[in-house]
């Protein structure tokens, strides 16, 4: 799907990942209703972008807000006029501990926002889609949906969870105008951990990853888009992993144990 002259519902916008979408989709001539649940630095993505009122719309929500989220698409198109659209970038992690040791409170916010949220968006945006010539769903996923990585169990559960709703997602509208698109990002520099409330243990050893640019894995999610591409891998790792698990799933799930094992302790 092409990208100029399209308005597109990103969400997440307000840094990483979904910061730098915002500006290489304003860049590339769309239009961005930016949303996300931290306003400064949505107001600091909008500036960042050089955007005004006429590309860029600052929406301030909790995804995990049913009620607001079902009402977006009304703001949106009050704003646009349209939507062609959807990004589902915003997520969160889970504190670095074994489940045993996790509450459920923070076992449902996780959920809450990165399954049910992004469920609600696509919900709400759906039935906008379908009216249009040409539209697309971007999930973002991660490589903690198909490699389980401990300490972020539930995390992982809430990404595979995105994961299968997306292929489904894809088949389901295989014969209408929506493309879908599931994306499984590795390491990539974000501040997930801070805007996730969750601090990283500290560690004698190091996993050994070294993060991906956030620039290049917008560049790449995008460049995935245009493509109609059904999954898009983001980063070495990603590649990687993915293909080990394919061919050796039990050993692959061992290796990223060992070199997580130090966070746990």
């Amino acid at each position: 799907m092409r990208i100029a002259g399209k308005v597109f519902l990103l969400t997440g916008a307000g840094s990483g990942m979904g910061r730098e979408m915002a500006h290489q989709l304003i860049a590339k001539g769309a239009k961005v209703a930016a949303l996300d649940i931290h306003l400064p630095q949505l107001l600091e993505t909008k500036q960042i972008c050089s955007a005004d009122d006429t590309n860029f719309l600052t929406l301030e929500v909790d995804i995990s807000n049913r009620a607001a989220v079902l009402a977006l698409p009304d703001q949106v198109i009050a704003h646009f006029g349209h939507v062609d659209g959807i990004i589902n970038n915003a997520g969160i992690i889970q504190p670095f501990v074994r489940v045993n040791e996790l509450s459920f409170d923070a076992i449902e916010r996780v959920m809450d926002v990165n399954f049910y949220g992004t469920v609600a968006i696509v919900k709400a945006f759906l039935p906008h889609l379908l009216a249009r010539p040409e539209a697309h769903i971007v999930n973002i996923s991660s490589m903690g949906g198909f490699l389980p990585v401990p300490g972020q169990s539930i995390y992982g559960a809430s990404k595979a969870a995105i994961k299968l709703f997306s292929e489904g997602l894809y088949t389901e509208l295989k014969d209408t105008s929506v493309r879908v698109t599931v994306v499984f990002p590795g390491a990539i520099a974000t501040n997930i951990t801070g805007n996730s409330g969750v601090e990283v243990p500290s560690s004698p050893g190091s996993s050994g990853m070294v993060a991906l640019p956030a620039t290049d894995a917008a560049r790449i999610i995008l460049a995935g888009m245009v493509n109609n591409q059904f999954h898009v891998f983001v980063g070495s790792d990603s590649k990687f992993m993915n293909i080990l698990c394919r061919i050796a799933p039990e050993f692959a799930t061992n290796f990223i144990r060992k070199k997580m094992k130090a966070l746990l302790g």
